[in-house]
């Protein structure tokens, strides 16, 4: 199988700015650029209809906190809670096809006793994300993978204001005293080439500045693959969420493995 403000030198065991500097070859970029205007402008549609440049209203709903089987979480068992947008909730899988099922997956055959806890609500910004932290953060909280972002590139949304929202979540786990991995996400082209590279920057600043476990992009070989995406072309199918989970896992385990369970 492939493949959290308190200051973060409390954990010798941290991060320690384990990025995974995937430089991705011109032709792969050049793809990118192609295909990321209509896979995430779609993502946008189907999502909840709200326009560029807004917040969606009542948008503070919770829903309940699943594993990944469907099954209530264990709180006595470490926890590691994925949050994220529609791209994590699964839109269009069963609960056992998303990506952090996967993860379940391979952390029960790597021996990892940790329960892996989809938070992912389909539609949601980066400040929809932190609005529910609280009850995301909720029992024995070990690892926090935060990936939102999406829907503040495909809405325009101010790259200030996405990078506050998610250094506040950021600052909120490490308080619990968890470790974080962050994941970034690309802004569609037609945003305009400075919006763009704006965006791309603000996640890798995050990452250094809170010194917390990165990878660059985490639709990564899978948008734009028709093998690899549901029939609607925008979310990924089961193949494609292993693909994700296949991305994260060697930054996963390498947070576990240098870290104690609490």
């Amino acid at each position: 199988m492939g493949r959290p403000s308190v200051d973060v030198q409390e954990h010798p065991h941290s991060a320690n700015r384990m990025y995974i500097q995937m430089r991705l070859s011109a032709g792969v970029r050049i793809a990118r650029l192609l295909v990321l205007p209509v896979v995430l402008s779609a993502i946008a549609c189907v999502a909840d209809g709200v326009p560029r440049g807004s917040e969606p209203a009542n948008h503070e709903v919770a829903p309940s906190v699943e594993s990944p089987l469907g099954t209530a979480p264990d709180r006595g068992r470490p926890r590691i809670v994925v949050l994220g947008d529609s791209l994590t909730a699964g839109l269009g899988l069963a609960a056992d096809q998303t990506f952090p099922a996967h993860l379940q997956t391979m952390l029960a055959v790597a021996g990892q006793p940790h329960e892996i806890v989809n938070a992912g609500v389909s539609g949601d910004t980066t400040a929809g994300g932190l609005r529910r932290l609280e009850w995301s953060l909720a029992g024995n909280i070990h690892v926090l993978i935060v990936a939102l972002g999406a829907n503040d590139g495909i809405r325009g949304l101010p790259v200030d204001a996405m990078k506050a929202n998610l250094g506040e979540i950021i600052r909120s786990a490490q308080s619990r005293g968890a470790l974080v991995l962050l994941t970034g996400m690309e802004a569609p082209p037609n945003m305009g080439l400075a919006y763009t590279e704006e965006f791309r920057r603000a996640f890798s600043e995050l990452a250094e500045e809170h010194d917390v476990a990165f990878v660059p992009f985490l639709l990564d070989g899978v948008a734009g693959r028709v093998e690899l995406n549901q029939g609607d072309g925008i979310h990924p199918n089961p193949e494609g969420a292993a693909k994700i989970a296949d991305l994260l896992w060697p930054t996963l385990v390498s947070l576990l493995d240098n870290s104690a369970v609490q």
